[in-house]
């Protein structure tokens, strides 16, 4: 039965997000989600804390809201970030 509810979820995430995706990366994207899947398998449950549900509820409506960053973006980000604590040292 979980093995079926875990196929669902990725089928699901698949059609949500394969859409945001350029049609000529998804096949690589499908292989890599299908290795990292398959790869965490496990029988293990695991629980959530109420904080981390409520994380993860709220980059959902972020996604839905189309607040959304380019790694290239982040990592400019991450760069500046970076430099102003060093700078501030």
């Amino acid at each position: 039965m979980k093995a079926k509810n875990n196929i669902k979820t990725l089928d699901q995430f698949k059609t949500k997000h394969y859409g945001e995706i350029g049609r000529e990366k998804s096949d690589q994207l499908d292989k890599t989600i299908n290795i990292i899947f398959d790869s965490t398998q496990s029988e293990e449950i695991v629980s959530l804390s109420s904080e981390q549900i409520e994380m993860l509820l709220m980059s959902e409506e972020d996604i839905q809201a189309g607040k959304l960053i380019s790694e290239s973006e982040l990592n400019k980000s991450d760069h500046k970030l970076f430099n102003n604590l060093i700078t501030e040292k």
